[in-house]
């Protein structure tokens, strides 16, 4: 759908009042509203949610953004037209794409890809603002909870990596699982096992076997299907615990030979996200009910022999979040950063307290951290990846959220169009 019959050509300076005015005044008054709800607690909240009126804006914007990127003029503009979310619902509908598999490389460099498992994906390196398109038969890419090892499917075969595009470390020539779509792809520390997480299950690849962990056959039904919704799962940074889940299961811990060991329960609807923080003295289990959910956090000595009902209250865990529905998360060395079907990022630290907000606008799909954790990369079904210094100060009024936070820019990659910065 070409969204160009939307223009109207307005006034430069016109355009750019009304655009800073109404976007002042939206993000004011949705950072008030916030900050009350999280102080007083939303059932007080009485007033009326704030609304973008900037709909009727977005082409004449879109079309100067697309004029400052050919005359190298970005700079300049992002300063005259800092960006929003809520006008271009009409652009992300027609052109947005998944963004995810955020992977940090080194320096100013990540690797990541853009589509779903079912569609054609396209593998990309972000070095500084430059985006660069990697072999078009990448399928899918991972990397390691520790010692820097990368992971890349490629017409059906795994190649592990000391570092990116390093010495190769191990290959899999893949073939029970060969042509599956790939939810998540996750190299252990020594590149020699790789834990493949797909929709016709989840599995332990070695050198020789692929072995398939979740979910767990019932051999007594003849039509037991094993594929399965809402795929998750997770290494220990240490790699001594496997944690597997699904729409339909609870999420499963197994030691690092893929045999169950424990087991925890949602507390809202359906499983689906889990991490360690970063030292797995915590596992974090996140379950979903709509755009909503709840994630609890467990004690990683009480894994093994542990079993958390669903539903239940328990002081087998604590609550950390009760609002986000968790799609992409990472532990840093003081917290989690979660991303959430709202298009919110969050910091939130192991005894549940949110540290900081921010909000991007639609469904996070991907996250990727710089190793002195200073710089973060964000990446969503928008077709966008924002490229945040983190606690570096709010670049403009328009910021929505508490973090701090400083968007360098913002690479746009929409279907048909050559990649732009804001």
């Amino acid at each position: 759908m070409n969204l160009d019959f939307f223009k109207r050509k307005r006034d430069p300076l016109a355009l750019q009042a009304e655009w800073n005015t109404k976007g002042e005044k939206y993000a004011t008054e949705i950072n008030e509203m916030i900050e009350y709800g999280e102080r007083v607690g939303w059932d007080n909240w009485k007033g009326k949610p704030p609304e973008d009126k900037r709909d009727h804006l977005a082409a004449d914007v879109i079309r100067l953004l697309k004029k400052a990127n050919e005359e190298g003029t970005v700079e300049e503009f992002r300063k005259n037209f800092p960006p929003a979310h809520a006008p271009f619902i009409n652009y992300f509908e027609a052109q947005g794409q998944s963004i995810g598999q955020m992977h940090f490389i080194h320096d100013e460099k990540i690797v990541f890809l853009t589509g779903t498992p079912y569609q054609k994906r396209q593998a990309y390196l972000l070095d500084g603002d430059q985006t660069i398109p990697l072999e078009s038969t990448i399928e899918s890419i991972g990397k390691s909870k520790q010692n820097d090892v990368f992971a890349v499917l490629d017409k059906g075969k795994i190649v592990t990596t000391q570092g990116w595009e390093g010495d190769i470390i191990e290959s899999f020539d893949l073939q029970e699982t060969k042509g599956l779509g790939v939810t998540e792809l996750i190299p252990f520390n020594d590149g020699k096992r790789i834990l493949l997480v797909t929709a016709e299950g989840i599995y332990l690849i070695s050198k020789d076997k692929e072995i398939m962990v979740h979910p767990v056959p019932d051999l007594a039904d003849e039509e037991w299907d094993q594929s399965i919704d809402m795929e998750n799962a997770t290494l220990s940074h240490d790699n001594q615990y496997i944690i597997v889940g699904d729409q339909c299961s609870d999420h499963r811990i197994l030691n690092a030979e893929g045999m169950q060991v424990g087991e925890i329960g949602p507390q809202s609807s359906y499983p689906h996200f889990c991490l360690f923080s970063k030292d797995d003295s915590q596992l974090i289990t996140n379950s979903c009910h709509f755009y909503n959910g709840l994630t609890i956090g467990v004690s990683s000595k009480q894994l093994v022999g542990i079993k958390i009902e669903a539903y239940e209250e328990s002081d087998l865990y604590q609550v950390i979040d009760d609002g986000m529905r968790v799609y992409v998360g990472l532990a840093t060395q003081e917290h989690y950063i979660l991303g959430d079907a709202y298009g919110n990022i969050r910091a939130i630290s192991s005894e549940g307290k949110c540290i900081w907000s921010h909000f991007l606008g639609s469904t996070i799909g991907g996250l990727a951290i710089s190793d002195d954790e200073q710089t973060l990369w964000v990446g969503s079904c928008t077709g966008m990846i924002h490229k945040l210094r983190l606690g570096q100060g709010h670049r403009d009024t328009h910021t929505i959220g508490n973090g701090n936070h400083f968007e360098e820019f913002r690479i746009i990659l929409w279907k048909g169009e050559s990649p732009m910065i804001w």
